[in-house]
């Protein structure tokens, strides 16, 4: 069951693939900016749900923005595949590798076997205040549902 709402986020640095090579991207470093973070966990890059998923919400930036939220997407995906990903699908928003699974896991968000592929993310939703706490958190079992984005923005206001 993901983690709930009211308690401290577990820290985390994950790579995300940039203009600039391999960037470590850390939850600490995000909040200490003052911003609340809203973290998207997807199953796989280059999936017509994750795609929509990501694609929406980098449409929607601006709305993000303007709640004072940093959004980045999760998935277990190398960071290569993920940078591949994001330029065929014009992703805007950050996409850190959780390679190694150690995040999935800490948030509790991680498949078991998903049509016979052992720890894939599901698709989760977290937003977490800057000083750290979990204000919203959402996950399902099924990976064709999307979290609802009003809920989220809701959570930011």
């Amino acid at each position: 069951m993901a983690l709930k709402t009211g308690i401290k986020a577990p820290d985390f640095s994950l790579k995300s693939k940039t203009a600039n090579g391999l960037e470590d991207i850390r939850l600490s470093d995000e909040l200490s900016k003052g911003k609340k973070v809203v973290l998207l966990f997807f199953p796989l890059a280059f999936t017509g749900v994750c795609q929509e998923e990501l694609c929406t919400v980098s449409g929607g930036l601006d709305a993000y923005d303007a709640l004072n939220a940093k959004v980045l997407g999760i998935s277990v995906d190398s960071p290569f595949a993920q940078e591949g990903f994001a330029k065929s699908a014009g992703i805007s928003i950050p996409l850190l590798s959780d390679f190694n699974k150690e995040v999935a896991t800490a948030y509790d968000v991680l498949f078991e076997d998903l049509l016979g592929m052992k720890g894939v993310a599901k698709r989760s939703a977290f937003v977490v205040n800057s000083d750290g706490t979990i204000a919203y958190s959402w996950s399902s079992d099924n990976p064709k549902d999307l979290p609802s984005f009003d809920a989220i923005k809701d959570a930011l206001k």
